[in-house]
């Protein structure tokens, strides 16, 4: 038997950061919930019971959401129902919100190298702040599918996260 090191690295977690598409199913609810707990489709149920053990990888996903922007999963969000359905209106969201959430982002954790970016084509316009900064990143991942959680796996297997 030959004992190998393993390939993978341990990224600490604010060296990475995944975002994931929301999703048109949410919880029905009066109450707000947090939104990792809101959504039911696409990603975010994967996300939530991958990480349902690892609150500190947990705080390091955001969901993109078409009305809200950038929400971390313990936001408190009420059901709503609004979706992109236009370049203009992504490009909005961004100068709206999403811009100046990533800048902060960014800000907060100078050390982020790596992100990992689930949502559909339309959504990316929204996040085009991260591609401002491609001398920052070792590794910026984007997998056009909201629903691909297993084609995230590997990456996350590969950051030490999986």
């Amino acid at each position: 038997m030959t004992l190998r090191p393993p390939t993978t690295r341990v990224l600490a977690p604010d060296q990475g950061l995944i975002i994931l598409n929301c999703s048109r199913r949410k919880l029905v609810t009066a109450a707000p919930v947090e939104a990792l707990d809101l959504y039911q489709g696409g990603c975010v149920p994967s996300a939530r019971e991958h990480f349902a053990a690892d609150p500190i990888r947990r705080a390091r996903i955001r969901i993109l959401s078409g009305a809200h922007g950038l929400l971390r999963p313990e936001t408190l969000i009420s059901t709503y129902d609004h979706r992109l359905t236009t370049r203009a209106a992504a490009a909005r969201l961004h100068e709206r919100t999403v811009g100046a959430q990533l800048d902060t982002e960014l800000a907060d954790a100078p050390s982020l190298r790596h992100v990992l970016i689930l949502v559909e084509p339309l959504y990316l316009h929204a996040l085009q702040r991260v591609f401002d900064h491609p001398a920052r990143f070792g590794q910026i991942t984007i997998i056009p599918d909201p629903r691909a959680w297993r084609d995230g796996v590997p990456h996350l297997r590969d950051w030490g996260w999986a």
